[in-house]
């Protein structure tokens, strides 16, 4: 019983984390050639949402930081990806700039969602979950705006 709930909850958190990725690339390729006119964090936030039904309450559980990356330093965003937490009362502030014509960008997205099944002896603990209960999944891409 374990090895089968188990194995069905991973599932469900690879179709998760294959669905977001997914959604960001395709948001990320048409970001990239100016196809969509997503100028705010909002708007971004919607267009992924939306690319990924998977994941519930994806607008207040998601976490969306776009970055443009010096070519002088070449320095990247330092630390994790940063992601919500139900647990606080005061949500993380990311960093969200479009860039201009030719920046090389950075785009990170977390998504943070329930388990599937509610952890218990028969469910072994296969990724790491926050004070609310609730794991991470994340992904993140690269672009350089089309001129």
């Amino acid at each position: 019983m374990t090895l089968f709930l188990s194995s069905f909850e991973m599932s469900v958190l690879l179709l998760r984390s294959v669905m977001l990725d997914k959604s960001l690339d395709t948001t990320v390729r048409e970001l990239r050639l100016g196809l969509v006119d997503t100028q705010t964090q909002g708007a971004l936030k919607t267009t992924l949402c939306n690319r990924a039904p998977i994941i519930s309450n994806c607008n207040s559980n998601l976490l969306v930081e776009l970055t443009p990356i010096s070519t002088d330093t070449w320095s990247f965003p330092a630390g994790n990806t940063t992601c919500t937490d139900q647990s606080a009362e005061i949500q993380p502030v990311v960093n969200v700039t479009f860039g201009l014509a030719n920046d090389i960008m950075i785009v990170r997205a977390c998504a943070k969602v329930d388990p599937f099944f509610a952890p218990s002896k028969w469910v072994l603990d296969l990724a790491p979950l926050d004070e609310a209960g609730q794991y991470a999944v994340v992904a993140a891409s690269t672009f350089v705006n089309e001129p």
